[in-house]
């Protein structure tokens, strides 16, 4: 483990699990920081927990006053694994993340196991290749999303673009990535015909990096299809899913329907789908 990712996770005999003391509580079973503004960490799943990958939950800790502080996290686990997976900021003075940066292995947090969202496959049309949009933190839904099996088998070619400020903020989508096309089981799982369908496409705002800009911008001038070798996006065989912060979201949105891709929903599925959910 690179000294960029120290983890701190739960020894499976040694750490005890502790008598549960919250509402709808799960134990903490692994912790890692990414930069000073960026961790994730992993909890037990409750049994009954049914969820399709791409969606969140409501999770948090006690406030002050002793009731539940609860935000909405997108797990960035699929919906296969045993344990869930949660990728947050580091808000110093924020009313969750200030407390949530802190806990460590064996600690509890709170999960209400009620999961929704709109960046699941049944809100899409079928189409040909898909494109996932993320900033920051909102690199999680497509966490789980490119380590679920339906992904590949509901289309040709799969590209994750994810833009951040600095280079150490890509990490955590990098390293997932690589460990997607490297980790055995996951080959075992996905297929390594379906894994060599993800396109990585990572770019920064504010330090130097091999991609430099705004992906909306990078798509107004058509570098990224340039870089990529693609068309540009078509309604007729693309479709997208979006994550990120308020500004970039509604951005974005407006550059997919100028493509004429149409927004969808569970009820009412289309060409691209934009998670509404933030944290703070």
């Amino acid at each position: 483990m690179t000294e960029m990712t120290p983890v701190t996770r739960a020894a499976t005999d040694a750490t005890p699990v502790k008598t549960p003391t919250l509402p709808d509580a799960q134990t903490v079973t692994e912790v890692k920081h990414w930069t000073d503004r960026l961790f994730s960490f992993r909890v037990t799943r409750p049994q009954s927990l049914r969820f399709r990958s791409g969606e969140f939950v409501m999770i948090g800790l006690l406030g002050d006053n002793g009731k539940p502080l609860l935000r909405a996290y997108s797990i960035a686990s699929p919906a296969w694994d045993d344990e869930l997976e949660f990728y947050s900021i580091k808000v110093q003075d924020g009313p969750l993340t200030s407390k949530l940066q802190h806990i460590q292995p064996g600690d509890q947090i709170i999960l209400r196991p009620k999961p929704v969202g709109t960046l699941v496959h049944d809100a899409l049309l079928p189409g040909k290749r898909i494109w996932f949009f993320a900033t920051g933190t909102g690199f999680a839904p497509f966490a789980s999303l490119l380590r679920e099996p339906q992904t590949y088998e509901d289309y040709d070619e799969v590209i994750i673009t994810h833009t951040c400020r600095e280079v150490a903020e890509l990490e955590y989508g990098r390293q997932l990535i690589e460990d997607l096309k490297s980790d055995e089981m996951m080959i075992e799982l996905l297929g390594q015909e379906n894994l060599d369908k993800i396109r990585y496409y990572p770019t920064t705002t504010r330090e130097e990096s091999p991609v430099m800009g705004r992906i909306t911008d990078l798509m107004r001038s058509g570098r990224v299809y340039a870089d990529l070798g693609v068309e540009p996006i078509n309604p007729d065989t693309d479709r997208a899913m979006v994550c990120g912060n308020l500004a970039f979201n509604l951005e974005i949105k407006e550059l997919l329907e100028g493509y004429g891709l149409e927004e969808g929903a569970n009820s009412k599925p289309a060409q691209y789908v934009v998670e509404k959910a933030f944290l703070d």
